[in-house]
């Protein structure tokens, strides 16, 4: 193994991987420092698991590097092993070992270490994530949740320097995988362990991740925080594919304005796009204000209760379709019509796709 100097944990360089004639990965790159916590994101068969599996080194890259704490684990001449990677990882099925009891399943990764070492790792583990109680208790006795965290602590007792989590809480309803995504984000900060997580569900990136890496086609679009996912996203995919939004047609005009069915809205287009250009702008849910002495009017054509909020799905005369979400004491039934005002703190505009 070659060192690097590097502060980075984890280093992905031009990575690609080609199965049979089939590219599934296409030059990816990115970094985690020590103590930061990635995922990727995206839909099924975009090739964000086999990513995971490059690192955990099951799978060899046709191109690029992987480097893990420093050291090079794979060029498409040299594969370090996977057990030779000291990567912790939780995958999809937990694969708890039935018969031990919780104490052995945690130990279970330590095996060579002193016996005095083991226990205080355990205990000061199973502390962390509240099941000192369940020590002798066997997996098919605890909660979905309670396994959960007995597989991550196991991955974790180790200390490896880097943990991979295989869509770990797929499992689970929505509520309650992104509820476990907090604990684990608290649990790996608390240890300071850099770790990857691949996952498609949006929300739970957000609760869990310092950086998302947006995966399409085996690419990387975006790579960023949620904030600037969600805010500033840099192509059309990552603005469709993240949060709830519509794309409302228009045409550039002159002096940074824009022609819509909602109006004629100014912003800083910065000169992207010439006069009478046809641009698609994207419209959150929380930019159209349910607004009774607006001029501008549009029917309800479905409605979903959120309690605090109703998500309404609205349309202009001209077909233009929108997401408004309004406090739900307003409660507007499907084919009503009420007063709505765009609110738009930036603009997120791209040129329209010809079909």
């Amino acid at each position: 193994m070659t060192a690097v100097k590097s502060k980075d944990q984890l280093e992905l360089d031009q990575i690609s991987v080609t199965l049979g004639n089939t590219p599934v990965v296409k030059g990816v790159s990115f970094r985690l420092k020590e103590g930061e916590i990635g995922c990727l994101l995206g839909p099924s068969g975009c090739g964000k698991t086999t990513l995971l599996r490059t690192i955990a080194g099951f799978q060899a890259p046709t191109e690029g590097t992987v480097h893990i704490a420093g050291s090079l684990m794979a060029t498409p001449e040299h594969q370090t092993s996977p057990e030779h990677r000291r990567v912790g990882m939780v995958f999809q099925d937990l694969a708890l070992f039935p018969h031990i009891n919780v104490r052995k399943n945690v130990a279970f990764g330590m095996r060579r270490a002193k016996k005095s070492v083991v226990n205080e790792r355990v205990d000061e583990l199973l502390e962390l994530v509240g099941l000192q109680d369940y020590a002798n208790s066997y997996p098919h006795q605890l909660s979905g949740g309670q396994q959960q965290r007995v597989a991550l602590v196991r991955a974790m007792a180790p200390r490896p320097p880097v943990m991979l989590l295989d869509e770990p809480f797929s499992s689970q309803d929505t509520e309650r995988r992104v509820q476990l995504a907090h604990e684990v984000r608290e649990i790996l900060k608390h240890d300071g362990i850099t770790a990857m997580l691949v996952t498609h569900d949006q929300y739970e990136a957000f609760a869990i991740a310092d950086h998302i890496g947006v995966v399409r086609d085996g690419g990387l679009c975006q790579w960023d925080n949620a904030f600037d996912l969600y805010h500033k996203p840099q192509d059309r995919f990552v603005a469709d594919f993240i949060g709830e939004g519509v794309f409302v047609c228009g045409n550039t005009l002159e002096n940074n304005r824009i022609q819509t069915e909602l109006g004629i809205i100014e912003g800083e287009l910065s000169n992207r796009f010439k006069v009478g250009t046809q641009i698609e702008l994207l419209v959150r849910p929380d930019d159209i204000l349910h607004d009774d002495t607006s001029p501008t009017r549009a029917t309800v054509i479905a409605k979903d209760f959120r309690g605090a909020d109703h998500l309404y799905t609205l349309r202009m005369p001209g077909s233009t379709r929108l997401l408004c979400l309004a406090p739900s004491h307003l409660n507007h039934a499907v084919g009503e019509e009420f007063g709505v005002r765009l609110k738009l703190d930036h603009l997120m505009i791209f040129e329209q796709q010809r079909s």
